[in-house]
């Protein structure tokens, strides 16, 4: 990749190849791919959000919130990058919210299939005091109530073990529902794996992606 792509926003995503600073073509500022969002035109033109960075071919990079890809829309930023005709889906904004949704589900089922996952208020008050969870997640119906009783036990406990207390909000019942395979999921967490890693990976992008500051957690919260 020349320093002229890079300086364009543009990539050529090659196997193998190692990740590095990438431009935003609506900011310019240089950011880690896990900070921005990649797309690349679709045969038609179409222009295709890329959140696995895996598709071949010439690419264009967003800082990920939500904000800057409706400035990259408005400013016609992707045509101007690319350097041809694009075609735009009317929805792109909401597309790529539900995309990194899905990919949260998926990660969370892929969780609970390997046994990493606790549902239900009782169960997942035991498994905090035995220290076992990394991750807490609340349904985003949650009563507040019954939230703040388990982050209040979650920070004491993470404090004592000096972990980061990671509460996830981001995700509905019923979208708890379908990755876990229950019913009424309203609070849950998470031990430590490779799927629970891969999860918070998702759960930190669609933060960044709902919040308008792009350094932002978004709805992961830390104390």
């Amino acid at each position: 990749m020349t320093a002229e792509a890079v300086t364009a926003g543009i990539d050529t995503v090659r196997k193998g190849q190692k990740p590095s600073l990438r431009t935003c073509i609506v900011t310019r500022a240089e950011l880690p791919p896990s900070e921005l969002i990649r797309f690349v035109p679709a045969p038609d033109g179409t222009v295709t959000p890329d959140l696995a960075r895996k598709l071949p071919g010439r690419g264009v990079w967003v800082t990920g919130n939500a904000q800057c890809i409706a400035q990259a829309v408005v400013k016609k930023a992707f045509a101007k990058s690319l350097k041809r005709q694009v075609k735009i889906p009317d929805d792109l904004v909401a597309q790529i919210e539900r995309l990194m949704v899905g990919r949260m589900i998926e990660a969370l089922s892929l969780a609970n299939k390997a046994g990493l996952l606790v549902t239900g208020f009782s169960k997942l008050d035991s498994e905090l005091g035995k220290g076992n969870v990394i991750v807490m997640l609340h349904a985003r119906e949650a009563a507040e109530d019954g939230c703040h009783k388990l982050d209040r036990k979650w920070r004491a406990v993470a404090a004592d073990l000096g972990r980061e207390p990671r509460i996830v909000k981001d995700l509905t019942i019923a979208q708890l529902d379908l990755a876990t395979g229950r019913e009424n999921v309203v609070h849950a967490g998470l031990s430590a794996g490779g799927a629970t890693t891969r999860f918070s990976i998702e759960a930190e992008r669609l933060g960044r992606y709902r919040s308008n500051n792009s350094s932002s957690a978004g709805e992961i919260a830390a104390d």
